[in-house]
């Protein structure tokens, strides 16, 4: 596996970015309510007292440090949520021990990407013959400023490979040691588009909603459409 070491970094430039989410998870104010780290802090354990539900909502705070909340950006909430609320299946670049902000270059590119998960996992689940799902689409500005640069390697390069996460997990889980702030990647199910994941939500300067999209499932995803625009 190639090294963290000869992996280029990229300079500071800020990108912009899309991001899909199942809208059955509800927005998340409670990042987006404070400024800093102490009224985050003071806030979280009034509302506590009276809300049972923020707990669950807001994730498990003892997985992200508070130095690497964005306190203050539009949408910190959506820039938080995935270093929060684990997916313990893993992803490509986890093992499902520590979160990934996953981004792609534009609404195609990320539809490709969710697309190819979302029918990896309703084709175990027996008898399911039709539904729908509605995903709210995500727009991120980003810093790309000390990112790894995965888009200089041979696409033939084992961390690229479709559905085996071996080798970019092993990376990811050292860039995630060294403190990286994040990686750049060519998109495996997007031929020529770009993705990144970021390792904290720091980069993150804004995240704000716009359009929502159905996929209609039927033995496999066989229809995308924007059900809503912002």
């Amino acid at each position: 596996m190639v090294s963290l070491e000869e992996i280029p970094r990229l300079p500071e430039e800020t990108r912009r970015a899309h991001r899909l989410v199942n809208s059955k998870f509800p927005p998340i104010s409670l990042f987006d309510d404070v400024a800093d780290e102490r009224e985050f802090d003071a806030l979280h354990q009034l509302q506590a007292l009276t809300n049972p539900r923020l707990l669950t909502e807001a994730g498990d705070l003892g997985l992200i440090d508070r130095a690497d909340i964005p306190f203050g950006i539009t949408g910190c909430s959506y820039a938080v949520a995935p270093f929060t609320h684990l997916n313990t299946s893993g992803s490509r670049f986890s093992d499902g021990s520590f979160g990934v902000l996953y981004l792609a270059d534009c609404l195609d590119t990320a539809i490709s990407e969710v697309r190819h998960h979302q029918e990896a996992y309703w084709q175990n689940v027996p008898d399911l013959g039709f539904d729908r799902f509605v995903f709210r689409e995500l727009i991120c500005e980003f810093s790309e400023a000390n990112l790894l640069d995965l888009c200089q390697l041979p696409l033939d390069d084992p961390i690229f490979a479709p559905d085996d996460y071996t080798a970019s997990r092993a990376l990811g889980a050292a860039a995630s040691d060294q403190k990286m702030p994040g990686i750049r990647y060519p998109s495996v199910r997007q031929q020529g588009a770009v993705c990144w994941g970021l390792m904290t939500p720091r980069p993150v300067h804004s995240v704000v909603q716009s359009a929502h999209l159905e996929m209609i499932w039927s033995q496999g995803v066989t229809a995308v459409s924007v059900v809503s625009l912002p």
